[in-house]
């Protein structure tokens, strides 16, 4: 494995526990009132890991397979304490892709968030076990295939609630 490669699974790593935990603590009833914006800034960061996958060549197994780990820890626990503490904001409508599939869809920002999350803990679980060009693989694969798509969805939902917050709360000071 390349140097590049290397330091590039080293920063997506980073990146992804970053996300993890940061999801888990504001799941867990961390960040208050400001959970929007919060939720936001993690996204934003860890889609900024996404674009640099995307921005890669293509990442090539030897063998053209991914090693068997065992089954991924369940992220069921964080959707549910997510989509309580988003309540009425958990549901939105989005369009799928805007190339192909141009109706609109509705989407939960708790599953979003969570999808993203399960992807990323998988390549973590290779990073971890000494196989970061595995992990490489794998994030890049299912950023294209998966998690790049809901944490583009998530991140235009929580960039318009949190407008919106701002906005909205404005436009009603300037008419009082």
């Amino acid at each position: 494995m390349s140097d590049a490669w290397g330091a590039l699974a080293e920063r997506v790593a980073g990146h992804a526990e970053n996300y993890i935990d940061g999801l888990t603590r504001l799941a867990n009833g961390e960040g208050g009132d400001a959970i929007l914006s919060l939720l936001l800034v993690e996204v934003a960061q860890v889609s900024s890991a996404g674009a640099q996958l995307g921005a890669s060549q293509d990442v090539i197994l030897s063998g053209n397979w991914e090693p068997h780990l065992s089954e991924d820890p369940d992220v069921d626990v964080v959707r549910t304490a997510l989509a309580e503490r988003l309540g009425p904001v958990d549901d939105y409508a989005e369009v799928f892709d805007p190339y192909k599939d141009t109706s609109v869809t509705p989407y939960r920002l708790s599953d979003d968030l969570t999808a993203v999350a399960a992807d990323l803990l998988h390549g973590l679980r290779h990073y971890q076990a000494g196989r970061p060009l595995e992990a490489l693989w794998w994030w890049q694969y299912s950023y294209f295939n998966t998690w790049g798509n809901h944490a583009g969805a998530a991140l235009r939902a929580l960039q318009a609630l949190v407008a919106h917050t701002r906005l909205d709360v404005a436009e009603e000071r300037t008419t009082v």
